[in-house]
């Protein structure tokens, strides 16, 4: 056999090979998929976004539960992008050549991978040190709590994403604005961040999928709440959210819990899969 012909049958080998795998991928998720929409969407209500879940979910709906998400992950987020904005920023305009920023740069790359149930259990130990000091156990769970677990669990991947997005930007524009007698914090501010604008919201969006599912972390802070948030007060206090329902619906032996499980399952991947669209949407424009 020739070479040319070797090289056409390896060649024809691994295109089927990478094929087939794509396709055994893509059948499964569809499966998921189909599984997740066909239970979910039976589920559907008005009276999921009007009541709240019962302990026994026999009943009631998953306000609560839709409420606490979009709070602690709103409030995760404030947390993840003020620090992983700036701290990106740091590294990619101020760090060159420093070991300091080559530490940080591994620890974030340490933290992408953290068990996110790790983070959950590091911030639940703090806060019960903290209360134990300021001697107020009743707030040991609480919506804080679950919402600083999720804004440690989003701020590696800001800090990854405004670090590419910066260095992605091209060196005229820093250089033009020092030309112009600018320095060169104003010239990040009003230049290069501007330039970047999309890029650091694509990464603010990444980060909120990625928290937006977290279960592990919420057991062991905000802890689950029967109500939803009415006041500011209730951050203090033990709170749910829509991952927390989940586990404990899927483990009731009613059939409505199950299908409450279900249709908060949908839920969350539809937010999950529509934050990952725009976010896809918006990283593919700014690297145009």
């Amino acid at each position: 056999m020739s070479r040319s012909l070797q090289r056409r049958v390896a060649n024809f080998i691994f295109t089927v090979g990478c094929w087939l795998a794509t396709g055994i991928a893509v059948f499964f998720l569809a499966l998921l998929f189909w599984t997740l929409f066909g239970k979910g969407f039976a589920g559907l209500s008005l009276d999921i976004f009007t009541k709240d879940a019962t302990s026994t979910g026999d009943a009631g709906g998953l306000l609560n539960g839709i409420l606490g998400s979009l709070i602690m992950c709103f409030l995760g987020m404030v947390f993840a992008l003020m620090i992983g904005i700036l701290a990106g920023t740091w590294l990619s305009e101020y760090s060159e050549g420093s070991k300091i920023g080559e530490a940080v740069r591994f620890l974030n790359d340490v933290l992408l991978s953290a068990p996110s149930i790790l983070v959950g259990l590091a911030v639940s130990i703090y806060v019960y040190l903290v209360v134990n000091a300021m001697h107020a156990p009743q707030f040991t769970f609480s919506g804080l709590a679950g919402a600083a677990a999720l804004g440690l669990l989003a701020t590696p991947i800001v800090v990854r994403t405004t670090e590419d997005m910066l260095n992605l930007q091209p060196s005229a524009l820093r250089e033009a604005g020092v030309a112009l007698g600018a320095s060169r914090g104003l010239v990040v501010r009003q230049i290069i961040w501007r330039a970047a604008k999309t890029g650091l919201l694509t990464g603010g969006l990444l980060g909120f999928a990625r928290i937006s599912g977290e279960t592990a972390p919420l057991l062991f802070t905000a802890l689950g709440n029967p109500e939803h948030f009415h006041t500011l007060s209730d951050l203090i206090h033990p709170m749910s959210a829509l991952p927390l329902l989940i586990n404990t619906f899927v483990t009731q032996p009613g059939e409505n819990a199950v299908a409450f499980a279900w249709t908060g399952a949908l839920l969350v991947s539809l937010a999950v899969l529509s934050v990952n669209v725009i976010g896809r949407y918006l990283a593919r424009g700014a690297r145009q």
